[in-house]
């Protein structure tokens, strides 16, 4: 990626610029902690978080998603990662977290701020991470953040606290993440109003179409970069070694060739399909194991259906006037509002 990218959202030395033998062995790492039920007590903890979170709301007048979802996911991120976190720290991490995302692509404050956070973030991490290998924390075997401190490289050798500070983000700061496409289920639960089946099979049938759709149809990250590492040539266009190169995301989710009316927002197009691995790739094509397709996809998936049930049976609530427009020219995009909700009450 870019190097502003690199110094902001993925930061030095993760598995994103690793290739071959040596991502393998790291993707790996990443891989076992994505177990149906490790992701299933992340999705608990989630939960958790809305519902206590949800007894505030019906106190407030306003609510705007886009501020409390990152908090939400902040706690149980750390929480799920095997990270104590003291709630005196929630807003600052949040905050920390939020901006290596939000501001990836921006220019001038935002971006050094966005600098500032991860620079922040790794060294509290890297402190932790030091900490555990030397006995003074503990955490529990299946954590993240027990997994990623003990990981040895192809050479038998732990990654340094820096480089796991790194890795570890690369779980706390996708989670926290998830809060933009959560914002994008609750816009599209407004805009396309689901008719949910009584049925409990169809109804999670259903509850996963949508939620494909949502990732489908709506933008969150535009594009990923690589560099050719070979010269090749592919249906006539030259690839040159040394070039820059990128996959349009959004694009690709989008095109004809592909999607029957791309522009519509239509789950039932993934009722029972399973839409091929480069055709499909909000967060990057090919295989999960051997490729770079993002190792958190089924946490994004399993939180945006957590999310929406929660959304549509646990609660409810009034939109109000304003601007639902998504910002197409900010990276990543999101509702100009934030998404406000009111007159919040249990269901």
């Amino acid at each position: 990626m870019p190097e502003r990218i690199r110094r902001t959202l993925i930061g030095r030395g993760g598995v994103q610029g690793l290739d071959d033998a040596e991502h393998q062995h790291r993707k790996q790492m990443f891989m076992s902690l994505m177990t149906p039920e490790r992701i299933g007590e992340l999705a608990e903890t989630v939960l958790h978080w809305m519902r206590a979170y949800s007894r505030n709301w019906a106190a407030m007048d306003r609510v705007k998603l886009g501020d409390e979802l990152p908090e939400i996911l902040t706690r149980a991120a750390c929480a799920w990662s095997g990270i104590a976190l003291e709630e005196r720290e929630v807003e600052t991490r949040t905050r920390q977290l939020t901006a290596m995302f939000s501001y990836a692509g921006s220019v001038g404050p935002k971006h050094w701020w966005s600098r500032l956070a991860r620079k922040r973030t790794e060294r509290w991490i890297g402190d932790l991470v030091v900490r555990v290998r030397a006995g003074e924390l503990t955490a529990p075997e299946s954590s993240a953040m027990h997994v990623i401190s003990f990981h040895n490289d192809l050479q038998g050798r732990h990654l340094s606290p820096t480089v796991a500070a790194v890795e570890i983000l690369n779980i706390l700061r996708p989670i926290v993440a998830v809060s933009v496409y959560l914002q994008f289920l609750a816009h599209a639960l407004h805009m396309h109003p689901p008719g949910i089946p009584s049925d409990t099979s169809a109804g999670a049938r259903h509850r996963e179409a949508f939620v494909q759709e949502v990732r489908r149809y709506y933008p969150f990250f535009p594009a990923v970069a690589a560099v050719v590492r070979e010269s090749f040539e592919w249906k006539g266009y030259r690839f040159a070694k040394g070039r820059r190169v990128m996959l349009d995301l959004y694009g690709t989710n989008r095109d004809r060739r592909t999607w029957d009316a791309p522009g519509e927002f239509r789950p039932e197009r993934f009722d029972g399909i399973q839409p091929r691995p480069f055709a499909f790739v909000p967060q990057g094509g090919g295989d999960h194991d051997l490729g770079h397709r993002c190792a958190g996809e089924w946490i994004c998936i399993e939180l945006m259906k957590a999310a929406m049930g929660f959304l549509t049976e646990e609660i409810a609530y009034d939109v109000p006037e304003q601007d639902l427009r998504i910002e197409m020219r900010r990276l990543p995009a999101v509702p100009r509002s934030g998404f406000v909700i009111q007159n919040v009450s249990r269901a």
